[in-house]
């Protein structure tokens, strides 16, 4: 707490004239320190360079194997059997092309939702952009704010700061003139001004803040499995294509540009190298559309993260309800006079610069007196549960007012408490004010307060608070109300938005993770829950194996949202919020959540889907040179065979079907789920496959009958690999149907046009063979029928 002169009257935006010390610097000093570089630039937050995104889709280690085939296939054979080569450029240039339009949609977001710092330059505080910050500029701070930079304070009343993301700390530490301030702590309680130290990347949580925020797929379970898969491949592959190689061009002694050609053939498919691509594609559309709905995705895995919650924990004030109250009684107690318990409200609301929602009420309802003047002031903290002030009155007398929860400054018995819970169950705010006998510097200020009144309040809720809940009850995700006001008015507004359940004091929760996490079950609406137990509540509810998704927009819900699996804050919501935050609701509208819930599910239930496309052909083609390796016969495809086939049964159907509306609920164990249907569907069609390959081999003789061969084997594979794509399109819609038609008709298409059998290198010859070739590819079917519904039944994911 810091004294007031009486006499001075202070403008939180125009204040008056200042010590030279605290005007903060002139015009020529900012310019002198911009031309130093001595300026606060810290890298664009949200996104990576266009060169690091052109990188990171172009060098990678498939793309590495497939160009260097691709270039021997540009010398030794035909430009349809170097296909491949041709779709890959093609695919990452799309890649590129989408993460581009993502991080356009990011930085706009981004310049949106940046925070604003009051800087004071020639004894004028005003609004500039945290890049424009220089060294030495005067920085104003109060409750909410983030410190964004490192400083030393230079003015301090009541001034507490969170530096718990930095230390680990959660208790606030009360700052003092000369007490230095450290970037990425934010303040809880006071305000205050510091003088910037340090700036830019020297600034001690410059490159926390960077990292934390940038464009990234990292900490993903999506894209921790796929990479998982990758490495397993990258071991089978290896061994296979040098055995493949080597069988190619040495057992079977053949033209030397043939067999490299159908060793490459063999290679090419066992690479999925469209999965990491389409999954970052999925992720960048998930940002374009959420961008759309200004969401701002601080945090890519955020999209696939909320999908994955099972309970949402949501701060009543400016979640459920707007931002804004209204007082509707003031109630006087113990004979107290109206008119001046009115005149005590104005001040109370004059004493603080930066007033939270219940005093911007207050101080719409109640002008100052201006004859009343502020001596001292305790800020608002959201632990202890009240503010408080002393004043000078206009006849000279003293006094000293407290303002808070009525169950917090009132004894356990009061008569007042009764009125209190009574206005509580209709759901309304109520705020006690009492005038304390102690000095505000006390520790023990509210004891023996004199109630003087009750302040009545109505909270505006969201009009679409109700609908987003209804979604998230019939999604299976349990909704818990979590609000530091009283328990009894939290359960009302809940009850009016439909949330029906326990409602809990958590002055009563048990202390141990254990204990909380059973009474944490069982109840739905939680009152009087400080930051900490908000914090603890998070953990408790995790530590059950729960994914946990936090909601809020005030300075006391950062430690909870920075725990959560996943922190959603309002874009009105305080500096700190949206710092710790991984998406941000711009428009402030809860109604947005569930469209964020369905990207994530979108992009997580479609990338399951088409991750077993991709893998069943990579199964099937590490088997199939297995098994041409250990037969010691010609491998029977060419580059273009495979080339057409993966573009027919995955490549073209993955990005429709990755695209897709799809509102299943995401599980867990992504590997595990995709491979139990790749390996028995890929190990399904390489025996089917190479069975009509031996069958056609022991058919076919003269000088054309490789190519004949091949053939039979293409038709073979073709129709297992639509059934599995059959499969994986259910449940079927008119466009699914039409998806896999449109392929079908195109293979028809490929084997009926002479041009099309010519540059494909493919041509049924005879009618036995290729109605063995769908005999096998029907038993094949039923086959993988049975096994992936064996397979739910005996392993379910």
């Amino acid at each position: 707490m810091t004294h007031i002169d009486a006499g001075a009257e202070l403008d939180p935006v125009h204040p008056a004239p200042l010590p030279e010390r605290t005007r903060g610097l002139s015009a020529a000093e900012v310019a002198e320190r911009v031309a130093r570089g001595q300026v606060n630039d810290v890298p664009a937050r949200s996104s990576r360079s266009l060169g690091e995104i052109v990188r990171a889709n172009v060098f990678t280690r498939f793309n590495a194997i497939i160009g260097v085939l691709w270039l021997i296939m540009l010398f030794v054979a035909p430009f349809q059997d170097s296909l491949f080569g041709y779709v890959i450029i093609a695919n990452t240039g799309i890649g590129i092309i989408q993460e581009w339009r993502a991080k356009k949609t990011l930085d706009s977001l981004a310049v949106i939702g940046e925070a604003r710092p009051m800087v004071r330059r020639d004894g004028v505080a005003g609004e500039i952009g945290t890049s424009e910050i220089v060294l030495d500029d005067v920085i104003e701070v109060g409750p909410g704010d983030k410190v964004v930079v490192d400083g030393v304070c230079v003015e301090a009343d009541g001034l507490e700061v969170d530096e718990s993301l930095l230390t680990g700390e959660a208790d606030p530490v009360l700052k003092q003139a000369g007490d230095a301030v450290m970037s990425g702590s934010f303040v809880v309680a006071g305000g205050g001004a510091f003088r910037a130290a340090k700036v830019g990347r020297e600034a001690y949580a410059a490159q926390l803040a960077e990292e934390a925020t940038r464009f990234t797929l990292v900490h993903s379970e999506l894209r921790t499995g796929i990479s998982q898969i990758l490495k397993y491949v990258t071991w089978m592959m290896v061994p296979t294509a040098v055995g493949l190689a080597l069988s190619q061009l040495v057992a079977q002694q053949y033209d030397f540009k043939d067999s490299l050609a159908r060793a490459v053939g063999g290679i090419v498919p066992m690479v999925p190298e469209g999965l990491v691509l389409l999954t970052s594609v999925a992720f960048a559309i998930g940002v374009i559309r959420l961008g759309r709905k200004q969401v701002l995705v601080q945090e890519l895995p955020a999209i696939e993260g909320l999908a994955r919650v099972d309970i949402v924990c949501l701060d009543k004030t400016g979640t459920l309800t707007e931002g804004g109250m209204d007082v509707t009684e003031l109630r006087p107690l113990q004979g107290a006079d109206e008119t001046y318990v009115r005149k005590v409200l104005g001040a109370l609301g004059e004493s603080d610069p930066r007033p939270n929602a219940s005093l911007q009420a207050i101080i719409d309802a109640y002008p100052d007196s201006e004859d009343w003047r502020c001596t001292e002031a305790l800020p608002f903290s959201s632990a202890r549960k009240y503010s408080g002030a002393s004043f000078s009155e206009g006849d000279g007398e003293s006094s000293t007012w407290l303002l808070g929860a009525p169950d917090v400054l009132l004894a356990p018995h009061d008569p007042a408490l009764a009125e209190t819970e009574r206005l509580n169950e209709q759901g309304l705010r109520v705020l006690l004010l009492a005038r304390a006998s102690r000095e505000l510097d006390d520790s023990r200020v509210k004891d023996g307060a004199r109630p003087t009144a009750l302040v009545v309040l109505e909270q505006r809720l969201r009009p679409d608070a109700a609908e987003t809940l209804r979604y998230f009850a019939e999604q299976n995700v349990h909704a818990k109300v979590i609000s530091g006001d009283n328990a009894v008015s939290v359960g009302a507004v809940a009850g009016k938005l439909g949330i029906s359940g326990h409602v809990l004091d958590a002055r009563r929760l048990p202390a141990t993770q254990d204990e909380m996490a059973k009474s944490l079950d069982k109840g739905t609406v939680f009152g009087r829950v400080t930051p900490r137990q908000k914090r603890d509540m998070v953990g408790a509810l995790q530590s059950s194996g729960h994914t946990v998704a936090m909601t809020g927009d005030g300075v006391n819900d950062v430690l909870a949202l920075k725990d959560a699996d996943i922190g959603v804050s309002m874009g009105s919501g305080s500096e700190a919020t949206r710092a710790v935050a991984q998406i941000v609701l711009l428009d402030n509208s809860f109604a947005t959540l569930p469209s964020v819930v369905g990207e994530g599910r979108r992009v997580i239930g479609n990338i399951t889907r088409v991750a077993t496309l991709f893998l069943v052909k990579t199964v099937y083609s590490v088997l199939l040179a297995v098994l041409v390796v250990c037969s010691q016969v010609e491998y029977p495809f060419l580059p273009r065979h495979l080339t057409l086939l993966s573009t027919l049964t995955i490549g073209v159907p993955a990005f429709f079907l990755a695209l897709a509306p799809n509102k299943e609920r995401a599980r867990p164990h992504f590997v595990r789920r995709v491979m139990r249907y790749a390996i028995p569907g890929g190990a399904v069609a390489a025996v089917a496959t190479f069975v009509t390959y031996l069958i056609a081999r022991h058919t076919y003789t003269g000088p054309d009958a490789l190519d004949a061969e091949t053939s039979a084997a293409t038709l073979t594979l073709f129709l297992i690999s639509m059934w599995v794509l059959a499969i994986v399109a259910r449940p079927y819609t008119w466009w699914r149907i039409t998806l896999v038609a449109a392929m079908a008709v195109a293979f028809l298409c490929v084997l009926a046009v002479p041009a099309l059998q010519h540059f494909f290198a493919l041509k049924l010859v005879g009618l036995m063979v290729p109605w063995i070739a769908v005999g096998v590819a029907a038993v094949s079917a039923l086959a993988l029928e049975f096994l992936w519904k064996w397979i739910d039944r005996r392993f379910p994911a």
